[in-house]
């Protein structure tokens, strides 16, 4: 192989993976849509192999009697999965970015993530 070759080779598999940084930066920074959710979290825990990331589930009741909706949701950051932890089994309100796009499960097994937790009374 020529000298030459080699470093048309070098420069697409950097190119690919330059491209790959940048999509993976964009799919994490830019939020395709932002809400609230209201209801119990029924389940917290940290998960993965390589990537530990918070995974979480919550209960929408809307009334009483009704068909119980869960929403899956992960948490970036520390401090706020022991907020979230501490609130388990409350009524809260849980603030979240959906995230189209993600190309790996490390970086949360959802494309909810959440920003803001409130404990409603």
């Amino acid at each position: 192989m020529s000298k030459k070759t080699i470093y048309w080779f070098a420069g697409i598999v950097l190119l690919s993976a330059l491209c790959f940084a940048m999509y993976t930066w964009v799919a994490l920074t830019w939020s395709y849509s932002k809400g609230e959710r209201a209801g119990y979290v029924q389940k917290l825990s940290k998960k993965g192999w390589v990537c530990k990331t918070w995974e979480g589930e919550m209960a929408l009741v809307t009334m009483p009697g009704t068909v119980t909706e869960k929403f899956y949701f992960t948490i970036r950051d520390e401090s706020l999965a022991q907020r979230i932890n501490k609130l388990v089994g409350k009524r809260l309100v849980i603030l979240y970015e959906q995230h189209k796009g993600i190309p790996s499960s490390c970086f949360g097994e959802t494309e909810y993530f959440v920003t803001d937790v409130k404990a409603l009374e």
